[in-house]
């Protein structure tokens, strides 16, 4: 091995091991999710206990009517909304149970129950929880209304329900006859219509011809490395005049503006994502907004959007569907509006290849082949034998060029005081013997693309969530072969036996190209 393969090599092993470095989770990540997962269950015991007497707040008669005076004043018209019991009232299927609740009459939590959420203890024991979308108390879903030129939020206010078979309405009356309803009905699967009535009602849009409906949402950390998959959450969104869609940055805080008409958002995880699709006719407007909370957050990310609601046809329902579920390619396929993109399978040729081409044919194995990881064995193997043709040329040009190898340097010590005649020899030495000195690189250049699609493959699709493998847990995210009492710089408080053995294969297949 010269100099340069060397070299070459030790880069390959300093890239893999920065790039290990780089998502394994931090171990203030694990015991944020320690602390999370504490809260749940100290929060589950308190519900169950009952509460004494003697430890309830005590507010006479008179100064709860005062209170309840003040605030419905505040509220103008809607005031005898502002005051009330928030009820829960759910819908549900054999994938999803939702929970919605009377204030605001939106979405409280909804459990997708064929997939879960793993959590780590201090002891690194993993347990498998119920994952839940859209259950963060900070979230918000609600329209902004025009009081007597005060702005107010629907989300602060009482809803009155009508629950019918696996429809519910929400209907929002003011004193002086506006009204504004909300009608979901939860389909199979997880798609949910949505509709939205209203009559009486200001402009509150940027526009001031529509109706603002406010989406904010606090994504949760679900997976193992939180570092890897904060950089496939984001906002997605298509404008009803493109054929593809588009998205905010991944890696840092975004903002986009869109005055013209939009067809669908989605606020996507990296497995999972909500979306909010138009039906009747599109949103007149969308302000989208992403933020990276700190390293210490709780929170994944900051989803905000901002959408326009037309308000040419009051007294109509405005028809949308939500889907609240997994990243499914062939589910939001179903729908035609380009859904399926927010996959992150990459854009452009590498896209294509996933999308078209590795997909299918992983899930044509899957069929036969029960373990994933030996379908990725099995994959792998084929595209290396489909990929031969090429290996073998570029490999039988190295060997050529390797030949040749002593004649050039005698060029080089003949001509070392004239390179250009040292190079007009050489190009005839290389067509005497009919040798590219690109013969070797053009085929890898060829089979990139196919690679590096494989490379966005695995992390991005929910195929490999959570599906193990000898003794990795989960082929989505990193393994972990055995945990150390300690921190490494660069390598963490695990060993990753899958990156131990690439780098020990690659070393191994490059010294074996050098000899032979």
């Amino acid at each position: 091995m010269d100099k340069n393969q060397l070299t070459g090599v030790l880069l390959i092993l300093m890239i893999f091991i920065g790039w290990s470095w780089f998502t394994q989770p931090t171990p203030e990540q694990l015991a944020l999710e320690k602390r999370s997962r504490d809260s749940i269950d100290m929060a589950q015991r308190l519900e169950n206990e009952p509460v004494l007497e003697a430890e309830k707040p005590v507010l006479s008669i008179q100064d709860d009517s005062l209170a309840q005076a003040k605030i419905k004043s505040s509220y103008g018209s809607f005031g005898e909304a502002a005051v009330g019991n928030a009820e829960i009232i759910t819908l549900e299927n054999d994938q999803l149970k939702i929970d919605f609740s009377t204030k605001g009459g939106t979405i409280s939590q909804a459990r997708l129950k064929d997939y879960k959420k793993v959590i780590s203890d201090s002891s690194h024991n993993e347990t498998k929880v119920d994952l839940f979308l859209l259950e963060d108390d900070k979230n918000r879903f609600n329209y902004v209304i025009d009081a007597a030129g005060r702005e107010m939020n629907s989300s602060d206010l009482f809803f009155k329900a009508d629950k019918q078979g696996n429809s519910i309405e929400f209907t929002l009356e003011a004193a002086d006859g506006a009204y504004l309803k909300q009608k979901y009905t939860l389909n199979e699967g997880y798609d949910l219509d949505y509709s939205v009535t209203f009559n009486g009602l200001k402009s509150t849009g940027k526009d001031g011809e529509s109706l603002k409906l406010n989406w904010i949402n606090y994504l949760d950390k679900l997976e193992k490395n939180a570092t890897f998959e904060q950089t496939y959450s984001t906002i997605y969104f298509k404008e009803s005049d493109e054929s593809s869609s588009d998205y905010c940055s991944c890696r840092g805080d975004d903002e986009v503006d869109k005055d013209q008409n939009i067809d669908w958002v989605s606020h996507v995880n990296q497995f999972f994502n909500t979306s909010v699709m138009s039906k009747s006719e599109a949103f007149s407007y969308a302000h989208m907004e992403t933020q990276m909370p700190g390293e210490k957050s709780e929170d994944l990310k900051i989803l905000k959007t901002e959408l326009g609601i037309p308000m040419d046809k009051a007294g109509a329902p405005f028809k949308m569907k939500m889907y609240i579920g997994p990243n499914e390619f062939n589910a939001l396929k179903a729908y035609d509006r380009s859904l399926e993109e927010i996959i992150p399978f990459g854009n452009s040729i590498f896209g294509t290849i996933n999308r078209w081409v590795i997909r299918p044919s992983f899930d044509f194995l899957s069929k036969y082949i029960g373990s994933k990881g030996i379908v990725i064995i099995v994959l792998i193997f084929i595209l290396k034998m489909l990929l031969y043709p090429l290996m073998y040329k570029m490999l039988h040009s190295q060997a050529r060029m390797g030949a040749l190898k002593p004649k050039i340097e005698k060029l080089t010590e003949k001509f070392k005081d004239s390179p250009q005649e040292k190079q007009v020899e050489t190009m005839k030495i290389y067509r005497e013997y009919g040798v590219s000195p690109f013969g070797g690189c053009m085929p890898m250049v060829i089979q990139m693309p196919i690679w590096y699609a494989l490379f966005r493959f695995f992390p991005a699709s929910i195929t490999f969530r959570q599906e193990p493998f000898l003794w990795a847990t989960d082929l989505s995210s990193y393994d972990v072969f055995a945990t150390l009492p300690f921190t490494l710089p660069m390598l963490g408080n695990h060993v990753s036996l899958f990156t131990i053995l690439w780098a020990i294969t690659t070393i191994m297949y490059t010294y074996y190209n050098t000899k032979h």
